[in-house]
């Protein structure tokens, strides 16, 4: 099993608690680009993903893009609206119609080969990256963050929760849990600091919801992205996302190092 290794942009030890950065600081929001990517990608190299595009079998048609926009739960479309409005005539516009038809489904029709070899190439284009990067800050990033830091978490609460709207989005769907059913229940189990909780009881109530949401989708079976990778941080009490991280995703090893 390979290790891969990265050293990662934060100077802080585990050992300087005190005032610390959010996620939204640039150095820990690289440190959740490249945890996410292990567990979307198997890569810590989140920004060779601008171009990635397959269908997985999970029900949502096709997943590409830094953390796996899909064409049948509509994100992916945002993202070629977005890139159409900056870049007007570009050779994904053409596939709007298409990608409109099949929101909800799992279908390809209009789409298919001319359509992923579009999006792969288009990934050269940085007005195609800044609309993937503006939707994962619009949809997911920014509004994870302003949650957990309403619910008093440090970093890496922010990560854990950003880490739940990528998979499971924000509200349930039909075979699905969504990141506000789980909140709802990590809540029912312990306080989150806000509410004068202990922060790694609550985060650990909320990995158990989360881990229980996913053994509810027949396509996300796997929970190493909790077990062995986000509750390992919890246990080391590393709850501003302090460097080094060790972790382990479907038996691979990565690691972010301090510098």
């Amino acid at each position: 099993m390979a290790v891969s290794a990265l050293s990662g942009c934060s100077a802080a030890g585990s050992a300087e608690r005190g005032p610390e950065a959010g996620l939204d600081d640039p150095a820990k929001k690289e440190i959740a680009m490249q945890l996410v990517s292990s567990a979307e990608n198997s890569s810590l190299n989140w920004k060779a993903q601008y171009k990635y595009i397959e269908d997985i079998d999970d029900g949502r048609g096709y997943t590409a893009g830094i953390i796996g926009f899909c064409s049948g739960t509509g994100d992916m479309l945002k993202v070629v609206e977005r890139y159409a409005a900056a870049r007007p005539g570009n050779p994904l516009e053409r596939f709007l119609p298409a990608l409109r038809a099949v929101r909800g489904s799992d279908a390809h029709d209009g789409l298919g080969r001319p359509f992923t070899e579009a999006w792969a190439e288009a990934a050269v284009d940085p007005a195609f990256r800044s609309a993937q990067d503006t939707e994962r800050d619009r949809s997911y990033f920014d509004p994870a963050v302003a949650r957990a830091e309403a619910d008093g978490l440090g970093a890496l609460g922010q990560f854990i929760y950003y880490d739940a709207y990528v998979m499971h989005g924000y509200g349930d769907t039909d075979g699905t849990v969504g990141f506000r059913t789980i909140r709802r229940e990590a809540i029912a189990a312990a306080a989150p600091p806000a509410r004068g909780g202990d922060e790694a009881a609550y985060l650990n109530a909320f990995l158990d919801a989360r881990v229980a949401a996913i053994r509810k989708e027949p396509s996300h079976s796997d929970t190493s992205r909790i077990e062995t990778a986000q509750r390992v941080f919890v246990g080391e009490g590393r709850f501003g996302l302090e460097t080094p991280l060790r972790w382990r995703v479907y038996g691979d090893g990565y690691r972010i190092d301090a510098r």
